[in-house]
């Protein structure tokens, strides 16, 4: 029976994560729409915060997904209101806090997401976009999913708003 229980519960977790890939493209456009609201430092800090955390999810950050998550970063037109190398180097010392000592470094990463808490708009962005990161390589899993509902407790939302 607990087989049975944690089989069906798997299928729902799966069935929840592929209703956020799919609701990925509407949230591309709501990002684009809002766009011009979305210049300030704090969300900049804090979506560079929370690509860190979703690359670091799994524990390490190697090389490859290191250069992946800074492209998909430097051409995303939603973050263009900011200059590439910018945002290259904010996430590049994000990514270095956390592998140098992942406990203070976690510590740094949340603090920077939370520049964004109580701000509507640029938290709501901060998640979509840890989301589209975390499922940029096809595989939006468990840790990163875990990931991302933590930054949102720091960003005082509601992590089943975003299918999570």
């Amino acid at each position: 029976m607990a087989f049975l229980n944690k089989l069906v519960s798997n299928a729902h977790t799966f069935s929840r994560l592929m209703d956020v890939v799919d609701k990925a493209p509407q949230w591309r456009k709501q990002l684009l729409a809002k766009k011009n609201e979305l210049r300030g430092g704090s969300f900049r800090d804090a979506a560079m915060g929370m690509c860190a955390l979703v690359a670091a999810a799994d524990g390490s950050i190697d090389p490859t997904e290191r250069m992946r998550v800074a492209g998909l970063i430097g051409a995303d037109p939603v973050l263009s209101n900011f200059t590439a190398d910018e945002l290259r180097v904010l996430f590049e010392d994000n990514c270095n806090r956390l592998t140098a000592d992942p406990a203070f470094g976690r510590a740094h990463v949340m603090q920077q997401i939370g520049k964004a808490a109580g701000k509507a708009t640029e938290a709501e962005a901060v998640v979509q976009i840890g989301i589209m990161i975390g499922n940029a390589d096809g595989n939006f899993d468990q840790v990163e999913v875990a990931a991302v509902r933590e930054a949102c407790q720091v960003l005082r939302l509601d992590p089943a708003r975003f299918g999570l």
